[in-house]
């Protein structure tokens, strides 16, 4: 699985630089606030587009004094929306997320880097319902300053990867599409 998402607006200039030289070395929690992931599968054999995403997000990161950088994104599975309430408890059922026996959808960033365009490069995985698989993920850097960074990557799944087959008559695609805008704050030195 690979994501690669491009925006010529990206304020890649001097994140490179940033990184590298140790000004963005430390831990780094994620802005709930201001972070959002978001979901959509294509249903009724592709005629509409069923769009949702998760109410309770919460990250960590570390970047290395040598620019390497590693961490980890948890989407609470029971928090799921997509302001259809019958819809959201069978997504949440065994069928899909098995929400009660796998409270979390994490996607952990064993390594990640910083190209020389500015674009996070990072290799990991995706634990969905009880099942990891290995992932890339490319993301945009949205915002970059020594107390803040904002990333956005798309992430393409086979959700039948993650045992999430069910799909009467296939009417659902099997491919589901993420969207991840994640904002990290630096976390001042001493703190926990």
């Amino acid at each position: 699985m690979t994501t690669e998402a491009r925006d010529p607006q990206q304020p890649s200039a001097g994140v490179v630089t940033m990184a590298r030289d140790g000004r963005l070395a430390g831990r780094w929690k994620l802005d709930p606030r201001a972070s959002r992931v978001d979901f959509r599968v294509r249903h009724f054999w592709n005629a509409i587009t069923v769009r949702g995403w998760f109410d309770q997000v919460e990250g960590e990161g570390t970047v290395e004094p040598d620019g390497t950088i590693t961490g980890q994104l948890v989407m609470v599975a029971a928090s799921l929306n997509t302001k259809n309430k019958q819809r959201d408890k069978h997504l949440r059922s065994a069928d899909f997320f098995d929400a009660d026996k796998h409270p979390h959808v994490v996607l952990t960033v064993r390594q990640a880097e910083l190209t020389a365009d500015g674009r996070l490069t990072a290799e990991g995985t995706l634990e969905a319902g009880g099942t990891a698989e290995p992932v890339t993920v490319t993301a945009d850097v949205v915002e970059a300053s020594a107390e803040a960074v904002t990333l956005r990557a798309e992430l393409a799944v086979d959700r039948s990867r993650f045992g999430m087959t069910w799909s009467p008559l296939r009417m659902a695609a099997m491919q589901a599409t993420g969207t991840v805008t994640a904002r990290f704050i630096r976390v001042p030195v001493g703190n926990p």
